[in-house]
């Protein structure tokens, strides 16, 4: 009996190949002793040794050529080139132990991409779109502009090398190229001014606005563009894809980012968020990446836009950059850039010349373009020549975001080889020198908090919000900064909006501290008397005032930069800073604290708005005297002593928004020298205090009902002005001067000799002295040193 017929088969006669899995992982090198690097075959021990190589190589470059500069992400495309065709990668030990497989090159090609698409989503998290909505006029001109400037030149380029008999190929490559080469990528910009260490500064601020302006430019221009070619190839693909990619974004913003919300409400203060939302927010990240790569996306445009779908800052969004940034930038990152730049072939470029001819000039033509319109935009806004300079270098930096456009292009076969390592070579190029001239143009110690944008009490409009930040570290500042803020009459037509920041030294190890409280936050609030003085004094005045309360534990050294990256943040105009004496009932020193002084005198150094110094002498005698009490002390007396200089026109302009309130009085004392002492020279500064003067002195001539006095008083030196001001402190509770630190007039001719307080200035120091016998209060203002054309 024959056999049996086999059994039947679904394919019919048809082959059907079937791929079977190797082992991943060997066994060690003592699987085959005679050939032991048999164990690279394997596909895990190969990836391993890979991402060591590239991390050895480039942290060794790095450690080579960092004190000249050059960045990190510069020194892994250095590392790539050296492990690439052009020089290691033509020994056939590392060619062949390495990268000869296919496999071995396809696996740590998408282990980096991989990292490249959570390097993505944590930029996304990190980037604030609330910056590219709230940005100043000028930010949004500089952000268009940077986009716009070098497309329309490299358009022109490109109609002018363009050949009649040129392939759609060739079109559509110098068309991505010209793009691509004319992005302002957030991303880019904001890893260069961090390794610049100047994201805090005014320029890196406005850099960050104009880049996250240029970003959400971009992705609506490649939204739109896309969507033109697939609704022209193929227009029911194109509606299935637009509808989804339009669903794709409201269920991220109307479904995940209250989600996420709602995680944050459920999560008890000051407890981390739990580990389940963390992984599930990640693996969401990775399947956004795939359902826009599904739609005819790239993957990494998903993972991007849900980052932004994430909602920034502490809890949730620094939680995940906490967990994960420090292994994907680590790694991944590095594995991605290190690998797309082991692609260059430099023996490419030239095989075809007319291509490796515009890439050179279409690489450099828009830089030139994007270069010369920023410089422009900024310059003409009355920025210093070397800072437009510098900004604009910045905003014309290349980085990941642009390679990972390149690689994306050469894996989809839509630009030669050729055009790939030219451009790719320019963005080494770009990353290695821009941050070299950067650094040489700006010095970010000395100018991290300098301000383009003047924010002083003269440049604000008489009914404008005054916003102030009001600093205390003991709780005796507390009541009388509430006093001077309450003299400023902060009314509903010109309200008060004041950042209350609690300073507090760092002790022992523990990582700094900034904490903000909420109102709803009573156990926090009673913690702290201070800041339930703050909470009181808004209920006081609800219709008019705002407090936001803060507190900051850092150690001594950085607690100025507490206060100026916070004044920067909230665009405040005035400081408040209290003296870091403490005076007893007879005038004499009652405690001393020397952090505090050096704190203020950092400030003064660098602050982004005008500083006061609150000198309080009346703290042990606070029950009897007080700048202001409703109805037991109806009036309270200030004198304004004004010399000249801008300390002194900014300190009127305080004393004259104090004068507002019918219960303050207020004198404004001039010294002035006599004739023989005077001359008859005015110069700017003579020019601008007659005219911040003359309203006071028409109020005083015409018996104008207004609670202003003026009067003068000769003074021709040194000695002769602190008579004068010894002999008018007791009849004022306030008095406010100009620090005028490093001015020389006749009237005070000889005082800073004996200035035991540069931070106070001249008369300030005398006001301060213990040997003056009076319990009046002094504050002491200085304008903002904000930077002016051609200053430097």
């Amino acid at each position: 009996m024959g056999d049996a017929p086999p059994p039947y088969l679904p394919y019919g006669n048809k082959t059907l190949e079937v791929c079977v899995p190797g082992e991943v992982d060997s066994a060690g090198i003592w699987e085959n002793l005679s050939y032991p690097s048999v164990f690279l075959s394997y596909p895990l021990p190969r990836l391993e040794l890979q991402i060591l190589l590239t991390f050895l190589c480039s942290h060794i470059i790095y450690l080579i050529v960092k004190p000249l500069g050059i960045t990190f992400f510069a020194t892994q495309m250095f590392a790539g080139l050296l492990l690439g065709h052009t020089v290691l990668g033509k020994l056939d030990t590392i060619n062949g132990l390495l990268f000869s497989q296919v496999s071995g090159i396809e696996i740590i090609d998408t282990t980096g991409l991989f990292g490249f698409v959570i390097f993505l989503f944590l930029m996304g998290v990190k980037m604030d779109l609330r910056v590219a909505f709230r940005s100043t006029k000028r930010a949004a001109v500089i952000g268009f502009i940077s986009i716009l400037a070098p497309i329309t030149v490299g358009l022109i380029i490109f109609a002018a090398f363009k050949k009649p008999e040129q392939s759609k190929e060739v079109n559509l490559e110098r068309l991505l190229g010209t793009t691509i080469e004319s992005l302002t990528s957030f991303s880019v910009i904001a890893c260069l001014l961090s390794e610049l260490n100047i994201l805090n500064s005014e320029l890196g601020r406005l850099a960050l606005s104009a880049s996250a302006i240029a970003d959400v430019g971009t992705l609506i221009l490649v939204f739109v563009f896309s969507s033109m070619a697939k609704w022209a190839n193929a227009p029911s693909v194109a509606a299935v894809n637009t509808a989804a990619s339009i669903a794709f974004v409201v269920i991220l913003f109307f479904v995940f980012r209250p989600m996420m919300f709602w995680v944050i409400k459920t999560t008890p203060e000051g407890k981390p968020i739990k580990e389940v939302y963390i992984v599930f927010i990640v693996m969401v990240a990775i399947g956004c990446s795939i359902f826009s790569h599904y739609f005819g996306d790239s993957p990494l445009i998903g993972a991007f836009v849900f980052g932004l779908a994430v909602p920034d800052g502490p809890p949730l969004g620094s939680a995940l950059v906490d967990k994960l940034e420090c292994f994907v930038n680590g790694v991944f990152l590095a594995v991605f850039t290190t690998t797309s730049t082991m692609r260059v072939d430099v023996k490419s470029m030239m095989e075809n010349r007319s291509r490796f001819l515009f890439s050179i000039i279409f690489v450099c033509v828009t830089f030139l373009a994007k270069v010369i319109s920023c410089f422009i935009v900024t310059f003409w806004s009355l920025m210093p020549l070397k800072d437009s300079l510098a900004f604009a270098l910045i905003m014309s930096s290349k980085g990941i975001v642009e390679l990972s456009y390149f690689c994306s292009f050469i894996d989809n076969k839509i630009m030669s080889k050729a055009t790939f390592s030219v451009l790719v070579l320019g963005i080494l190029v770009n990353s290695t020198i821009v941050p070299l001239l950067v650094k040489l143009l700006y010095d970010p110690d000395s100018r991290r908090y300098a301000g383009y944008e003047k924010r002083t009490l003269m440049h604000l409009k008489p009914d404008s919000e005054l916003r102030v930040l009001a600093c205390t570290h003991r709780s005796e500042n507390v009541s009388t900064i509430i006093e001077l803020l309450d003299l400023t009459c902060p009314a509903k037509e010109s309200p008060q909006v004041v950042f209350a920041l609690h300073i507090v030294e760092l002790k022992g190890r523990d990582s700094p501290v900034f904490i903000a409280h909420q109102k709803h936050e009573n156990s926090a609030l009673s913690s702290l008397e201070n800041i339930f003085a703050y909470n009181q004094y808004e209920q006081n005045n609800w219709d008019s005032v705002t407090v936001h309360a803060f507190t900051a534990i850092s150690p001594p050294k950085l607690m100025h930069e507490d206060i100026c990256i916070m004044a920067l943040n909230k665009q405040t105009s005035f400081i408040i800073l209290p003296f870091h004496r403490k005076f007893s009932i007879d005038g004499s020193i009652e405690d001393e604290n020397s952090v505090m002084r050096n704190v203020n005198c950092s400030v003064l150094d660098r602050a982004p708005c005008s500083v006061g110094i609150l000198i309080d002498r009346r703290v042990a005698d606070r029950g009897r005297k007080t700048l202001k009490t409703s109805s037991r002390m109806p009036t309270c007396s200030i004198g304004m002593l004004f010399i000249g200089g801008k300390d002194d026109r900014e300190a009127l302009t305080l004393a004259k928004r104090m004068a507002r309130d019918p219960q303050v009085n207020l004198t404004v004392i001039r010294l002035i020298a006599d004739h023989h002492h005077s001359g008859n020279i005015m110069d700017w500064d003579g020019i601008l205090d007659s005219e911040i003067l003359k309203d006071v002195k028409q109020k005083n001539e015409v018996g104008n009902s207004c609670n202003i006095m003026y009067a003068e008083k000769v003074s021709n030196d040194g000695p002769q002005a602190a008579g004068v001001i010894r002999s008018i402190v007791n009849n004022y509770d306030l008095i406010i001067v100009g620090r005028r630190y490093g001015a020389e007039s006749v009237q005070t001719m000889g005082l800073a000799e004996w200035c035991e307080f540069s931070e106070l200035g001249g008369v300030g120091d005398l006001l301060a002295s213990t040997d003056l016998n009076s319990s009046v209060s002094v504050l002491v203002v200085q304008q903002q040193d904000y930077v002016e054309l051609g200053r430097h």
